[in-house]
């Protein structure tokens, strides 16, 4: 490998049977080499070795060579790896790493190995194999040994753990996968640990080892954070590999300190700040605080600088906290036990709360007991009690152990009140003298007194209220502390609703509203007047009220109820003042019973009773009759109602559809109007005999028990459904038709239909439908053209179409539709198939192939018939058959409905053999057609046929014809065409190149314009189409929104600031013209006269207008023509000195003749009115062009400015790109672009001279 580039010593060298053959003593072999030497292996030699490979010891990478020189090699030579070949070839396929190296010549067959790895260790020999003159030979066995570093070395502990000071550990570093086995050495900080043992194992592959040493090291605080090295190393590599591990030893840390505590008394509510700092240790300590054994505080930080733990503490100091033990303790993972300082708390605190105890609240005369009581303190609190600002003397003080170690304080007070006392305040004072603090406790002493007076503000007691009137009763009181509490009662008892009682600046008033009803008639209310005083008075009022009945009830003398049966029912009116009358209603209906006396009932009123006797129907069944009580006295009475329970067998209602009409695949819903009373009714439904059942069809649904659901209902389900329904009471029958409407299905009678041309066809679908209506079906003919179709009767549920003289035209699809109004119609398609003999495809491309005759091409023969039944073919060749055994000929046949394809591929193309009349006649059982194919030598197209306008617009005209035979070639069509005010004809080409459809535009409205089209191959172009015939097409006058000014038409797109430059132009162009037009003619008879030049533009206009079509003479423009400007403002100039050479000449305002070659046009398929870069075409004159100017330079001149570049936009580069250099005027130069005469060897067969 040098620089990047692999180098092997590779010789070829090939048999030379020359050289052999020359030999004639003794038999060699004589072979040729790429190096220009030649060598000879001879017959009957002994191969023997020169050299043979030896054992070799090698490191992993790098590059071993095992030698092998073969003296006289005859024979096959291969090396082999531990018993398997690794192959003749010198690369050694499928041994990427290995290749045979040397000079072949001196038989040197060097095994050379790359990138030496493990898999290469193993025992080689080199061998070659028996030949014709020699015995096989195999060397000595040679040993590879490779050697290999050991990885990386790893100890067999947990590099994270930690050790603990005191105890012994065993450390392991395993030095893996080497060859041969690695020694290990262990140090610690550097010093070399003695008393190491070591042992190897099997390592991860084959013939690799792995060596384990293992020492055995007591841990010391000392040795954290030291570090252990191992290190190993063999012969495979020189510098040593390593692994380290830093030792991680714990140890215990020393006692804790607490700083902060100056004294031991402090004040409750103080924030203590306590620091505990704790040395040394490995982990750093662990730090807490307890207060009484009970941690509060588990957090500290660690400062590893100063190796020490410390932890703050912010106490805020509470009663509950004297004589508490404040501790700090230390401890790590490795700490036998905690470690811990203390300190003693004293707290001096008040009292947390004083409570009077007792009832402030006496009636006069009457004495208060009270008790003030502290809760524990330290030290104790001192007590004085205070009535306003006089000072009362207490009765007894008594002190108690109270919480946290202090001392509760309670003080007891007796005080007989008076009404003065009323509202002041009795205050107890508690003095602590160990914080100089006072705490106060108040309340004020009430004295209650009886109230003065009470009295009622109503209505009159001898005035009648109706019932529902609204009243209010207010009771008013007066003295008394504190007001008198009034309590309204009525009868007796306590009246609910009545409103709070308010205040005012004398006493106090309560109200009660009252709605007045029956049990208010001579009702007795008293409000009662009361205090804690406990001294009640109350005043009293009595109510007259008129009331309807208070209750009214219906009873029959008989239950149950039966239809057909007579009841008699009694109607009580409840108490009522003053007596009531009573009336029956049923309905519409009113009714007068029998009444019975009154008598005396409740509230001091009266009730009074009647009978009405009734004959019981089913239509009574729930009917309600209502019995009402009134009373002249009074704007309303009372009423209730009687609900009639008649029980009779089923009854279907007279509304009952007897038939239901549903379309196939709803949900019908067959409603049963039925009502009886027990209204649990049982019906059964039968269907065609057989009883409908819920689990039967899932289809079949009871919403509820009288109506029938049938989900996607078929035509199955169709006919009478008979119902029985049964209750407690009897059984009744009824019948209802479900009729199924559903859409028509169609299908064909026969399909498809065969019939032969000009024969009758029947075709007929059936239709399965409900309802059959008359006009169901309809025939539709499913082809694109349109056909006559035939006579249409329809007979019940069919459909006859009858067509007479079937034609070709008729054959396809047809479709028969049945609509009877349900969904959408259904169809069925028919395909009539018209049975008719052959019919060959016989256009001009079908007529001619053409195909070189130089016996390297292939020409194929194609001939497609339409015809049914199936279209056999025959193929002859000057009217005798072919031989399709001959391998020159190749006949595939395809058929693709009614049209058949047969495909003859004629190999090797000969003018002299094959250039003839190819025959090719369809047949079936109906008849034949026969169409001959000509085999010609590739030429000039024939002209195109059937030229025709497709539509013509103001400005624009479409032209379409038929391509005619393109003479074997590509070819292409050009339009030519012309006005009567244009000065010649005007060319366009046809692109895309074989386009038979084209848009000329860019023409004038209402103006004549006549057309003409031909193609164009590589050989030559064809005549005129249609035996050059004109077409003379009209343009359209163009619509008045659209219509252009004259001076809009012709001057494009040009700004109008350029117009006057343009005019100045143009008028010295005119003048230039005019003298080069004389000077031209003038030399041009001088030409005449010397006889003239082949070529020129006058005989290229006689020919044209002789309609010549010589596939060698190119088309002769006119001089002074104008340009298409759909042409890109072209125009096309002949040469007659060279077949075929087209040029196109472009003229700007000012400047010389610009050309460009044919191969690079590329026109618009449809130029568009509004294009920006348009110019005058009245505005160009052209000068005559003799056939020196072809070839003759340009002068040198800047190109033209880009406003008067007519081209399209991407054009334009190319103009720059394909411009001339300037060149002498005297020099002829062919043009680079321009088409040049064919040489010779591009020429087709035909055309070189040989026989055609």
């Amino acid at each position: 490998m040098e620089n990047g580039r692999c180098h092997a010593d590779i010789l070829i060298c090939t048999y030379d049977p020359t050289l052999s053959r020359r030999s004639t003593k003794r038999k060699a072999f004589h072979f040729q080499c790429d190096d220009g030497a030649s060598t000879a292996i001879y017959s009957g030699a002994q191969q023997v070795f020169r050299s043979e490979p030896r054992n070799l010891t090698v490191r992993s990478g790098a590059t071993a060579v095992l030698k092998c020189e073969v003296l006289r090699a005859s024979g096959t030579v291969q090396w082999v790896k531990d018993g398997l070949l690794l192959g003749p070839e010198r690369s050694l396929p499928g041994f990427p790493r290995y290749t045979m190296i040397g000079n072949l010549r001196r038989g040197q067959y060097h095994l050379k190995i790359d990138n030496i790895q493990l898999e290469d260790d193993a025992t080689y020999n080199c061998q070659a194999g028996r030949s014709e003159s020699s015995e096989g030979i195999i060397s000595d066995l040679a040993r590879l040994n490779v050697l290999i570093p050991p990885s990386e070395p790893y100890f067999e502990i947990d590099t994270l753990q930690h050790w603990v000071a005191g105890r012994k550990y065993s450390v392991i570093c395993v030095a893996p996968d080497a060859k041969p086995e690695a020694e290990i050495t262990l140090y610690k900080d550097g010093e070399e640990l003695t008393g190491a043992e070591s042992f190897t194992m099997s390592g991860s592959e084959d013939k690799l080892l792995n060596t384990r040493a293992q020492v055995t090291i007591t841990a010391l605080s000392s040795d954290n954070g030291r570090q252990l090295l191992c290190q190993a190393q063999n012969s495979a590599h020189s510098s040593p590999v390593r692994a380290t591990m830093t030792m991680n030893v714990y140890f215990p840390p020393q006692p804790p300190v607490i700083l902060g505590l100056e004294r031991q008394e402090v004040r409750a509510g103080t924030v203590l700040v306590l620091e505990c700092m704790c040395q040394s240790g490995n982990p750093l300590a662990n730090l807490q605080w307890t207060k009484d054994g009970e941690v509060v505080l588990k957090t500290w930080e660690e400062d590893a600088v100063a190796h020490m733990s410390r932890s703050v503490l912010y106490l805020r100091i509470r009663p509950a906290d004297n004589q508490a033990v404040l501790s700090c303790e230390s401890v790590n993972l490795v700490s036998v036990d905690p470690q811990s300082v203390s300190r003693t708390l004293t707290v001096i605190f008040d009292p947390a709360e004083v409570k009077l105890l007792g009832s402030f609240v006496a009636i006069a005369g009457e004495e208060l007991i009270l008790n003030c009581f502290a809760t524990s303190s330290n030290p104790p609190v001192q007590m004085r009690w205070w009535l306003g600002n006089t000072e009362l003397n207490s009765t007894a003080v008594v002190m108690e152990e109270g919480e946290n170690g202090g001392m509760t304080t309670l003080s007891n007070l007796t005080h007989r009140v008076s009404k003065q006392d009323n509202g002041m305040k009795l205050s107890c004072v508690a003095f602590n003298g160990g914080t100089k603090v006072s705490k106060t406790q108040s309340a004020e002493v009430i004295v209650h007194y009886p109230p003065q007076k009470v009295w009622i503000d109503g209505p009159s007691q001898d005035v009648p209220f109706l019932a529902g009137t609204k009243i209010r009763l207010v009771c008013f009181s007066t003295g008394g502390n504190p007001p008198g509490n009034l309590i309204w009662y009525k009868n007796g008892r306590p009246a609910p609703n009545a409103f709070r009682p308010t205040l005012f600046d004398k006493g106090v008033t309560r109200e009660l509203p009252l709605v007045l009803s029956a049990s208010d008639n001579m009702a007795v209310y008293q409000c009662d007047a009361t205090n804690e005083a406990e001294k009640t008075i109350s005043a009293q009022i009595r109510l007259q009220v008129h009331f309807p009945a208070i209750s009214m009830k219906i009873t029959a003398n008989s239950e149950p109820l039966y239809r057909d049966h007579t009841v008699t029912l009694e109607c009580n009116s409840g108490s009522s003042n003053p007596k009531s009358n009573i009336s029956w209603s049923l309905g519409t209906q009113r009714f007068q019973g029998v009444d019975r006396p009154h008598r005396k009932a409740e509230y001091g009123g009266f009730s009074v009773s009647s009978l009405l006797p009734l004959n019981l129907s089913s239509q009574l069944h729930n009917q309600r009759v209502i019995c009402q009580s009134y009373s002249a006295e009074l704007p309303e009475g009372a009423k209730t109602f009687f609900k009639l329970n008649v029980l009779y067998p089923p009854e279907f209602a007279p509304d009952q559809p007897m038939q239901v009409q549903v379309v196939e695949d709803d949900s019908a819903s067959i409603p049963l109007l039925v009502s009886a009373n027990p209204e649990e009714v049982s019906c059964v439904w039968l269907h065609r005999r057989e009883t409908l059942l819920r689990e039967r069809d899932v289809r079949f649904h009871w919403p509820n028990e009288f109506t029938l659901e049938i989900k996607n209902v078929t035509r199955k389900e169709a006919g009478s459904y008979k119902i029985e329904c049964t209750n407690e009471e009897g059984v009744s029958h009824t019948t209802i038709m479900l009729d199924v409407l559903y859409a028509p299905s169609v299908k064909a009678e026969r399909d498809p239909v065969y019939v032969n041309l000009g024969d009758t066809a029947d075709l007929i679908c059936v239709a399965d439908a409900n309802p059959i209506i008359s006009d169901m079906f309809s025939w539709k003919w499913l082809g694109e053209e349109e056909v006559e179709m035939g006579e249409e009767i329809q007979e019940d549920e069919s459909s006859l179409l009858t067509i007479h003289g079937v034609t070709r035209a008729h054959a396809g699809f047809y479709q028969c539709a049945a609509n009877n109004g349900i969904a959408t119609p259904a169809t069925a398609d028919v395909q009539l198939v018209v049975q008719f003999k052959p019919v060959l495809q016989k256009g001009a491309q079908w007529r001619k192939v053409a195909s070189r005759g130089d016996g390297t091409s292939t020409a194929e023969l194609v001939c497609r018939a339409e015809g049914i039944p199936n279209v056999d073919f025959i193929w002859e060749k000057n009217n005798m058959l072919m031989d399709f055994n001959n391998p020159r000929y190749e006949q595939r046949t395809v058929r693709d409905g009614s049209f058949h394809t047969s495909t003859v591929h004629v190999l090797n193309v000969s003018a002299l053999l094959d250039y003839a009349v190819f025959s090719c006649t369809a047949r079936n059982p109906l008849g034949d057609d026969r169409l001959d194919i000509q085999l010609v030598s590739t030429n000039h197209p024939d002209p195109p046929s059937s030229f025709r306008p497709v539509s013509v617009s103001y400005d624009s005209v479409t032209l379409e014809w038929i391509p005619g035979f393109d003479g074997g070639l590509p070819q292409r069509f050009r339009v030519r065409y012309h006005w009567e005010k244009s000065v010649s004809f005007l060319y366009m080409d046809v692109f895309p190149p074989g386009e038979a459809t084209f848009t000329v535009g860019g023409l004038l409205p209402n103006t004549t314009y006549n057309f003409s089209v031909n193609a164009i191959n590589a050989i030559g172009e064809s005549g005129y189409a249609d035996n050059n015939a004109v077409l003379t097409i009209t343009t359209v006058e163009m619509p008045e929104m659209v219509a252009p000014t004259e001076e809009a038409h012709t001057s494009g797109a040009v700004p109008a600031y350029l117009t006057v430059v343009f005019t100045v132009v143009f008028g010295v162009l005119l003048l230039v013209n005019s003298l080069g037009c004389f000077f031209g003619l003038k030399w041009r008879k001088r030409q005449g006269h010397a006889g003239g030049v082949e070529g020129t533009v006058p005989n290229g206009a006689k020919k044209e207008e002789e309609g010549s079509t010589q596939s060698t003479v190119s088309n002769k423009y006119e001089s002074r023509e104008k340009i298409n400007k759909a042409a890109q403002r072209t125009l096309l100039i002949d040469s007659g000195s060279e077949t075929d050479s087209n040029l196109y000449e472009s003229y700007a305002t000012e400047g010389p003749h610009y050309y460009y070659p044919t191969g690079d046009y590329r026109p618009p398929v449809s130029p568009h009115p509004e294009e920006i870069y348009r110019s005058d075409t009245q505005s160009h004159f052209y000068e005559e062009v003799k056939d020196l100017a072809l070839y003759q330079d340009a002068p040198s001149s800047p190109p033209p400015p880009p406003f008067l570049d007519q081209r399209l936009p991407h054009q334009r580069n190319e103009w720059k790109s394909n411009a001339l250099p300037p060149q002498s005027m005297g020099q002829k130069t062919e043009f680079a672009n321009v088409r040049q005469a064919p040489k010779y060897s591009d020429l087709p067969f035909e055309l070189r001279g040989e026989l055609v």
